[in-house]
């Protein structure tokens, strides 16, 4: 560091806390450590009595906190992401739209373990509105080398970390099965629920449908639906094991990609998803009509984002998979879907 006048110390930056007291008033930091000083900050430090001042002197090689927070920026930020101005070695990382967070595991891990800096994050694949704060990042020593930053470039990899998808408002079918409901026994209750669901994302149901139990009559309704346009295709019933429960078998016989039927989440574990011709096509257990949130509220986000969905993704949700069905529910805000 070096002592300066401070008429001379616009762009220079601060090595330690200034502190401002003005009696009844105010008591603390007037500008913290770190702190790059504007010409109108000159009046008031000159007010406070300082004359002279600490500032930090620039060496090849060194960067300050402000100018690393910029890089880590830069690594972390992707597509509908911006970033607040730094300081203090800060920047936070806010969505520019609603859509669906996407977060690379492993280069948030590699830079995490880089000395020095971090990047501390909400949790990914999960639905976020347009303002919310994604991640804070920090370097943690007042300056730090920028071969340390080199190296972080290097760990995260040349796209960025953090990318919000938007979500498409898209036309979805509902192919209601069971004899109970086909024959009037009982009013299809599941179709509503759906429709509630979806419509928080601004979609519309244009194809619906109610089949019996006869696997070709359901094959034939999704097909159906596919030619008619629809983007998204959900069955509703027919997902256990009881004999007359088709579904899954009507599905495969579409001729779509099964990913999995099964899967490690409570509510929902007899979920099936599917591709057709690159068209999803989920068979939706009935837990998704009784229960709060289930699986399908976990990747209803992804298919609107169309972002594919593997069997290592059904997998992972393991961990954070069992619903504690609060008596108030905070989802996303809670452990369910986390991994």
């Amino acid at each position: 560091m070096k002592l300066i006048r401070t008429e001379d110390a616009a762009g220079q930056v601060l090595c330690h806390d200034i502190t401002q007291i003005i009696p009844g008033e105010f008591k603390g930091a007037r500008f913290k450590k770190g702190h790059v000083i504007q010409p109108e900050d000159i009046p008031v430090l000159l007010s406070i009595g300082k004359e002279n001042l600490y500032v930090w002197e620039k060496k090849p090689g060194i960067l300050h906190e402000d100018e690393a927070a910029a890089l880590l920026y830069k690594a972390a930020a992707g597509q509908n992401i911006h970033g607040t101005e730094p300081r203090e070695g800060k920047i936070e990382l806010i969505a520019d739209c609603d859509g669906l967070l996407k977060i690379d595991r492993r280069a948030l891990l590699a830079v995490n373990s880089t000395p020095q800096m971090m990047i501390a994050t909400i949790h990914g694949d999960l639905p976020v509105k347009k303002g919310a704060k994604l991640a804070g990042t920090r370097i943690i020593p007042l300056v730090i080398e920028q071969e340390k930053m080199e190296a972080m470039q290097a760990a995260a990899g040349p796209k960025p970390i953090l990318n919000v998808l938007p979500f498409h408002q898209k036309k979805f079918a509902i192919i209601t099965t069971g004899s109970e409901v086909f024959k009037g026994r009982i009013e299809d209750k599941f179709t509503p629920i759906l429709e509630q669901k979806l419509a928080v994302y601004g979609c519309e149901m244009a194809f619906h449908k109610v089949c019996d139990d006869d696997p070709a009559g359901i094959t034939a309704a999704i097909l159906e639906a596919k030619d008619a346009g629809c983007e998204l295709i959900f069955t509703t019933g027919g997902m256990s094991v009881d004999p007359d429960d088709r579904t899954p078998l009507a599905i495969r016989n579409t001729g779509a990609e099964i990913i999995t039927y099964g899967a490690p989440v409570l509510p929902g574990a007899m979920f099936l998803v599917s591709y057709l011709d690159g068209v999803p096509v989920c068979g939706l257990p009935g837990c998704v009509m009784y229960a709060k949130r289930t699986i399908f509220d976990l990747l209803l986000p992804r298919l609107l984002a169309d972002d594919p969905i593997t069997a290592e993704d059904i997998a992972r949700l393991g961990e954070g998979g069992l619903c504690l069905n609060c008596e108030v529910c905070h989802w996303p805000n809670c452990g369910f879907g986390h991994c």
